[in-house]
């Protein structure tokens, strides 16, 4: 199942005071990027964050889940509730994300 555009606009809007936050469609579902970093994602109108040490000091108990078959093992965010603490979630994963790999350039014919 497919998720909804309004979800993840939701999702996008919770997490706004993080930085700047985009969603990107990828295999029919959507990549949650922070600052252009990618750390999360919602398939299935679920959203789920990457595992990082920081995230698991914040929440030692958040349940985890897997995005589709043959992926890692992520958060699964179920209260979207508090902003600042979803925004303070962001934050401390990112820090812990490498940065992103430029983009190479297409070269013309």
């Amino acid at each position: 199942m497919a998720s909804s555009r309004e979800f993840v606009d939701y999702v996008c809007d919770r997490l706004a005071s993080a930085g700047h936050i985009h969603a990107r469609k990828m295999f029919g579902e959507y990549g949650i990027y922070c600052e252009g970093k990618y750390f999360g994602l919602v398939c299935d109108d679920r959203f789920l964050v990457k595992i990082t040490e920081g995230g698991e000091r914040l929440m030692p108990d958040c349940p985890h889940g897997i995005p589709y078959e043959g992926a890692r093992e992520a958060f699964l965010i179920e209260d979207l509730e508090d902003a600042e603490f979803l925004a303070q979630l962001v934050r401390i994963t990112c820090a812990e994300l490498p940065e992103p790999k430029p983009r190479k350039r297409k070269a013309r014919p």
